[in-house]
């Protein structure tokens, strides 16, 4: 079915994105945007990209798609306890993708505006053969010289978890009919992440190292590891699971490597030196966000996942790889 005629870009920008910027953007009028951090501080920068077909189903809600944009560059400003105030756009079009398809991708980020309290700072809108590709600049605010980074783990630091692993590897398996997603828990899951901006704020006071879980559990922590020049130790009983992920992996013991290896979660996975896990499970606790030590830094390289006997697993999966 042939796509309705599309706006023109400075049509679509006026009618659809304007509405979403920010002061400092000036009605997405000019070439550039004027940033002022709230409190002044730290600017924090991060740009992800997702392509159809690779980071999303080309079948998406439109709005689902434009949240998840959002929220996955939220979580990597959460991941240095940075709180976000605004962020840029870059749309490539193909032919495909018509105004109504546009209106409800603006409504989706209207919605997350409101709800993370960031507005739209500017952008650029491109057409190509295909396929449909999606850019995001994000900018938060933090404390000067307080952003959390991958490189301060240190020996007999305590490995931890925010929320659920998996749910999001899982969920990309229950969208394609290969496993059974009762109330589409895990569906959400993978198409709307949950960025852990006020846990990540919090961490700056309390954590040694961190970052979120996108390319997977064992290879994220894996990328901390190599920036502090430790390894780590997991537990694979302690990683927690949902009650729906549970279930597949009571069903299938071998999908574990989707738990460690599948990524998306975009959960936080830090370090916490011994004399301040009982402070961070206090503060977890009065922000309503879950955690879970899995683990320990230890001295060596890289990521060791043991069974209840003390035994490595080696996972099949490593994690995603961008290229």
């Amino acid at each position: 079915m042939p796509a309705e005629t599309r706006l023109g870009e400075f049509e679509l920008i006026a009618a659809l994105f304007a509405p979403l910027a920010a002061p400092g953007a000036f009605g997405l009028t000019d070439d550039a945007a004027v940033l002022s951090p709230p409190g002044g501080g730290d600017v924090v920068m991060t740009k992800d990209m997702m392509v159809a077909g690779v980071h999303f189903l080309e079948e998406d809600p439109p709005d689902l798609i434009a949240r998840k944009l959002l929220r996955v560059n939220l979580s990597d400003l959460a991941a240095m306890g940075a709180r976000p105030f605004g962020y840029a756009l870059g749309l490539s079009l193909p032919p495909g993708i018509d105004d109504a398809w546009l209106r409800e991708f603006a409504a989706g980020l209207a919605a997350d505006q409101r709800e993370f309290d960031v507005l739209l700072l500017g952008g650029d809108t491109t057409s190509t053969p295909g396929p449909l590709t999606l850019s995001l600049t994000a900018f938060g605010a933090a404390a000067t010289g307080r952003v959390l980074r991958r490189t301060g783990a240190s020996l007999g630091d305590a490995v931890f978890v925010s929320g659920t692993i998996g749910d999001a590897a899982l969920g990309l398996l229950a969208l394609r009919g290969e496993v059974d997603d009762p109330g589409n828990y895990l569906a959400g899951r993978y198409r709307l992440p949950q960025p852990r901006i006020a846990l990540g704020a919090a961490l700056t006071d309390t954590a040694s190292a961190g970052l979120d879980v996108s390319d997977g559990l064992v290879a994220d922590l894996g990328h901390l590891c190599r920036a502090s020049g430790v390894g780590a130790e997991i537990d694979v009983e302690r990683i927690p699971l949902s009650d729906a992920a549970r279930a597949i992996i009571d069903a299938d013991p071998e999908k574990i490597d989707l738990i460690l290896g599948g990524g998306d979660d975009y959960e936080l996975v830090f370090t916490v030196p011994p004399k301040r896990i009982g402070h961070i499970e206090r503060e977890a606790s009065s922000l309503g966000v879950p955690v879970t030590r899995i683990g320990r830094i230890v001295a060596g390289e890289g990521v060791h996942v043991l069974d209840t006997s003390g035994r490595e697993i080696m996972p099949r999966l490593s994690g995603y790889r961008h290229r």
